[in-house]
């Protein structure tokens, strides 16, 4: 019996053929989500065929450590905008041998919210590595998700999303 609900285990059934069936590797790089698009994946059997890794890295400081998100990019941006999911993409791509790569960074709620960034907003970065990107750089494709609902609502919502991001960049590969 899944964990999952099953409209999301067959998301992630659809996520991880798409992946076995080209020789890839998924990592993510999650803050608000706080490992759950992570633990969705894990919990088909079978998992370590496709999943190389997880990063949590809920506070800037661990974005900086574990991911390299340049400080000084989180002070200029913040901690939830496209400049860093971006890097959060691209910094768990090059600290692990996955050719593709989900962040998502955000405000959950109930609090955190700030002028211009209410509760459910999240940023969500898809990377591809390798010959994926067609480069040697990571490439990144982010998208700005609107979250409505308490808490729970907006992690589960940014799950969903990121699954089905991720689903469809391997589509158009």
């Amino acid at each position: 019996m899944s964990e999952l609900p099953a409209d999301q285990q067959a998301l992630v059934e659809s996520l991880a053929e798409a992946l076995r069936s080209r020789g890839l590797r998924l990592v993510t790089a999650e803050s608000c989500t706080g490992g759950l698009i992570a633990a969705a994946c894990t919990s088909q059997a079978g998992s370590s065929e496709w999943f190389e890794r997880g990063f949590v890295t809920y506070s800037n400081e661990a974005k900086t450590e574990l991911l390299g998100v340049p400080a000084a990019l989180i002070e200029q941006h913040g901690a939830v905008s496209e400049a860093v999911a971006r890097a959060m993409a691209e910094g768990a791509l090059l600290r692990s041998r996955a050719q593709v790569a989900v962040s998502v960074t955000g405000i959950a709620g109930p609090g955190g919210a700030t002028p211009g960034k209410p509760v459910g907003t999240v940023w969500l970065a898809i990377g591809h590595a390798g010959v994926l990107a067609r480069s040697a750089a990571p490439v990144t494709t982010a998208v700005l998700l609107h979250g409505a609902g308490d808490r729970a609502a907006v992690r589960r919502q940014t799950v969903w999303k990121a699954l089905q991001a991720l689903l469809d960049s391997l589509d158009r590969t």
